[in-house]
């Protein structure tokens, strides 16, 4: 139907020169050309699309059920509704999106007449309860303890993780006011009085519905990318380092109903950001090589999604993969995680808690640093505790992989919590930041040189969901208290450990880079490393791995956030020799990395071990140009608990909408082409006429 109407109005166009409304702007204007008339019938809506995931069982997440387009009219949900009476496109306000879903999944009656949904976000959420489509213990399966009917996510409902036969967006903040001027503030669009607007949407196809079956038939692709660890200071790669390890670990992805709004302000993304500060602080130390233990820090992703980073870099560890050389898991001795510490602030200062991983004297070690290191903040009022006992274990955190890996490894996760989530968004699209508008002064920050620089916050909404002064606090305690640790049974320097200070500017910026749309990503700190290749707005969703596994470090698909990651702990990590060579690619010297490579007049070499590790399923062997399933290994209990997550290929994603008009207004439209053709074909034959008599009589 759509496509006879575009063909009778090109008829109109072609026979009349009226003006008509553009509907992208508001404007009359004359329409001459046949994409002017497409652009006018069509209203391109940016928004973020709700995606098909595949794993070993089934699917999750949403697609239209077999169609390319789906076209339905939009009825704003009242409070109430009992049912819809024909198929529709449901326009939701954010607080109705649990209730809505989980409607869905239990009223089949209801569900069947759901077309499409879009989700309008507020400009202020009213959510005191919070909002998380996770579960109320995300993955459970993996908990090195058998409790896994706690609640660590009290919002959580578990929406996320259920099969929608039908398109969900969300929409942009720029096309709200789009929208309302089509549907309006009213409940339901009248046909009577409203013009009715259609919905066309193009998402994710259903080709196979589990990851065996569609990797086998390559319609799919596995989720996973890139982690990076780096050494302070440089270990020699070339043989196996001698000292016991202190493992320092963050991850970087997160989760959401919706593929790219993943920011994860709080969860997971305010630890990395406390991990990357530490380090910073940590490379302004003299005489870290005098240390009894050796620095090692990871930023894992793929976390959210069976923990695949750390999984994978634990199998890496026990093959000696090239990508791990230099590491041996025999000499990690104590593993400290930052979780989420973006939320602690409070009145009697900044309280994070110790989730200890059992009650090691590796433990106790860490426990003990933790305490000196508030102890040396003073007047800071930095306060660590140890967690509730009657916590079942560990929060779902990277340790757990370690854990059930190692039942006597010795670590704690570091958070702004005790027995439950502070987070009420966790995995949520509103896990989000302030939305800061920051304006530097161009600067330099390496660990042999430091401009200060000054900054300017215009704006900050209310909604934020972390706070920079507390991942700050968090920053300064992760980094003494690794200082103390790796310093062994030596006696401590108070002075050095009193000089280790974090620059709180460098958190306020990493903030705005990594989760905020302005800057973003074209912030001058990533600028300064990588020109990232996916816009400014940052999204830590994993992604699929694209890559063809090989022992390389100069893979072909890296994200734009592994590759500033890359970039920058090995810069701060890094020692440089005299006369530095500049680089885009290889350095000369073994032992030595081209950072800055991609950046307008190239990098620097300099000495540094850091390096890329692939993060997939350890349940996935890529040979013969596909991917496998391989059967689950017996010695390691997490592989049978492997969902072996895929994502589905799928064409461009679009979003549209378009007036469908009365039925009187198209037999109009047909009637006047018709006359039109008539009129002109009989204005035709009279010209010829009269032009025959005209020559006949010359």
């Amino acid at each position: 139907m759509a496509r006879v109407r575009v063909f009778l109005a090109v008829l109109f166009l072609l026979f009349t020169s009226s003006p008509v409304h553009g509907a992208d702007n508001g404007s009359d204007s004359v329409l001459e050309s046949v994409p002017d008339l497409e652009k006018a019938m069509y209203l391109n809506l940016k928004s973020y699309p709700c995606v098909r995931l595949l794993n070993l069982l089934g699917e999750i997440g949403c697609s239209n059920p077999g169609n390319d387009k789906i076209s339905a009219p939009i009825v704003r949900l009242k409070s109430g509704t009992i049912s819809l009476a024909r198929p529709s496109t449901v326009l939701l306000q954010e607080e109705q999106m649990q209730d809505f879903f989980l409607r869905v999944s239990g009223d089949m009656e209801f569900s069947k007449n759901v077309a499409g949904v879009l989700v309008e976000p507020s400009e202020t959420v009213n959510m005191s309860s919070g909002f998380s489509p996770a579960d109320k213990f995300p993955q459970s399966a993996f908990a090195p303890y058998s409790n896994t009917s706690y609640e660590w996510n009290l919002p959580g409902s578990g929406i996320m993780w259920n099969k929608y036969d039908f398109p969900v967006f969300l929409l942009a903040e720029e096309s709200i006011s789009t929208l309302k001027e089509i549907v309006g503030e009213g409940n339901e669009a009248s046909p009577e009085n409203v013009a009715e607007f259609d919905l066309v949407m193009q998402t994710t196809k259903l080709g196979t519905h589990d990851s065996e079956t569609c990797l086998k038939d390559q319609t799919c692709l596995p989720l996973g990318g890139y982690s990076v660890w780096s050494s302070l200071p440089p270990i020699n790669i070339s043989s196996t380092v001698t000292k016991p390890i202190v493992f320092a670990v963050a991850s970087f992805d997160s989760a959401s109903f919706f593929r790219d709004r993943s920011l994860g302000a709080d969860s997971p993304i305010s630890g990395l950001i406390a991990l990357l500060t530490a380090v910073d602080a940590l490379s302004h130390v003299n005489h870290l090589k005098n240390l009894k233990k050796q620095l090692v820090f990871a930023v894992l992703t793929g976390e959210a999604w069976g923990y695949l980073g750390s999984r994978k870099f634990l199998q890496e560890l026990d093959l000696g993969s090239d990508s791990i050389r230099g590491l041996s898991s025999s000499m990690i001795e104590q593993i400290v995680e930052i979780g989420s510490v973006g939320q602690s602030l409070g009145k009697g200062g900044t309280l994070f808690y110790a989730h200890a991983g059992g009650e090691s004297s590796g433990t106790k070690v860490i426990l003990k640093a933790l305490e000196d290191a508030s102890e040396s903040l003073g007047s800071d009022n930095v306060k660590v505790k140890k967690a509730s006992s009657m916590n079942p274990g560990i929060p779902p955190s990277s340790l757990m992989a370690f854990l059930r890996k190692n039942t006597s490894a010795s670590g704690i996760v570091l958070g702004d919590f005790d027995s439950a989530f502070s987070n009420k968004f966790y995995h949520s699209h509103l896990d989000n930041a302030c939305k800061l508008k920051i304006f530097f002064f161009k600067r330099k920050i390496t660990k042999k040189m430091f401009f200060l620089h000054f900054y300017q916050v215009i704006f900050c909404s209310t909604t934020a969901n972390i706070k920079t002064s507390s991942v700050a606090a968090a920053a300064a305690l992760v980094a003494r208290a690794l200082y103390i640790i790796a310093n062994g049974d030596a006696t401590l320097d108070l002075m050095a450990l009193n000089d280790i200070k974090v620059n709180v500017s460098l958190v306020e910026e990493l903030v705005g880079c990594l989760v905020t749309c302005e800057p973003g990503l074209s912030c001058e700190l990533v600028g300064r490393y990588i020109s990232p290749s996916n816009g400014d707005c940052p999204s830590h969703y994993v992604g699929v791995f694209q890559d063809t596994p090989s022992a390389s470090q100069k893979p072909s698909y890296v994200d734009d956030t592994s590759r500033f990651l890359w970039n920058f702990l090995a810069d701060m990590t890094s020692a440089t020799r005299d006369g530095t060579d500049s680089c885009t690619g290889d350095c000369s010297n073994v032992g030595d990395v081209c950072i800055g490579s991609e950046t307008e007049g190239g990098g620097k070499c300099v000495i540094s071990t850091t390096r890329y590790v692939p993060a997939y399923s350890t349940r996935l062997k890529y040979e013969n140009n596909i991917w496998h399933v391989l059967p689950a290994n017996p010695s390691d209990p997490m592989e049978s608990v492997d969902p072996v997550w895929t994502e589905s290929y799928w064409n461009t994603i679009g979003l549209r909408v378009y007036k469908v008009e009365s039925p009187l207004y198209d037999r109009l439209v047909l009637a006047g082409g018709v006359f039109v053709t008539f009129a002109s074909y009989l204005a035709v034959v009279i010209a010829r006429t009269q032009l025959a008599k005209v020559v006949k009589r010359d």
